[in-house]
């Protein structure tokens, strides 16, 4: 049986509409420093870590602390935003509508270290990151239980990653996600989750893709070859690259 001319054009329309307009374009990411709280010695280094990311692996990226880029349609054309130790409340009501209707639109979120202490009155953030800051104790090393390597943020890791961090216990654990490693409690002082102590996740949410590690509070960090190869599978990830 042949097609009618006009239903075939129809149905190739409509398949072209309904495509994702940036599946073929160059990725690109929104890197978020924005704080309205204790600021991180840190962020520096990892905006410039994931700029030379970008640089290696061929996608643009761009920093910015402005809030009013989430306003609107600014967000349009990015694959991915980073929230990289941002803190307090930094999006106002317009910003946060902005950042809704981009996941809803498939898009990607980052978060790294503070993300999770960030947005603490808006319940729909802490869905998106996962879970909310409570405490840490002083900076130490610890062992990371990976328990996910094949996913691409952990799939270069050792089961058992030892490192020096400042370890966030969370106001209760992270619901409906993924968890790709936790931190052993048993190898440093002061943690208060227990045995089940989630570090790093990441889960579908609202139309998009999140993913959130609580690692990366030092500079020292941000030069680390397998932290930043775990910061790197994540933003893959959250982009759909």
């Amino acid at each position: 049986m042949r097609f009618p001319v006009f239903l075939l054009l129809a149905v190739l329309f409509g398949a072209c509409a309904h495509t994702d307009p940036k599946a073929g374009s160059e990725m690109r990411v929104l890197v978020f420093t924005k704080t309205a709280g204790y600021r991180h010695d840190s962020i520096p280094a990892g905006i410039a870590a994931v700029e030379k990311l970008g640089r290696t692996h061929g996608f643009a990226v761009e920093a910015t602390e402005d809030s009013t880029v989430f306003e609107g349609d600014g967000l349009d054309g990015y694959h991915a935003v980073v929230f990289l130790n941002t803190t307090g409340d930094v999006l106002g009501s317009a910003g946060q509508d902005g950042l809704v209707r981009f996941m809803t639109r498939g898009g990607g979120f980052v978060g790294i270290h503070a993300a999770s202490d960030t947005e603490y009155d808006w319940p729909w953030y802490g869905g998106l990151v996962g879970a909310y800051f409570a405490h840490h104790p002083d900076q130490q090393e610890a062992v990371v239980a990976v328990g996910d390597r094949t996913h691409p943020s952990t799939a270069h890791l050792p089961g058992r990653w030892t490192r020096f961090d400042e370890w966030y216990s969370f106001r209760a654990p992270p619901q409906n996600v993924h968890v790709l490693a936790r931190v052993d409690e048993t190898t440093y002082a002061g943690g208060r989750m227990g045995s089940d102590h989630p570090i790093a996740w990441y889960h579908t949410y609202g139309g998009g893709r999140a993913w959130y590690t609580a690692m990366g509070h030092t500079s020292e960090s941000f030069a680390e070859p397998l932290f930043l190869q775990h910061v790197l599978g994540g933003i893959r990830w959250a982009a759909g690259r």
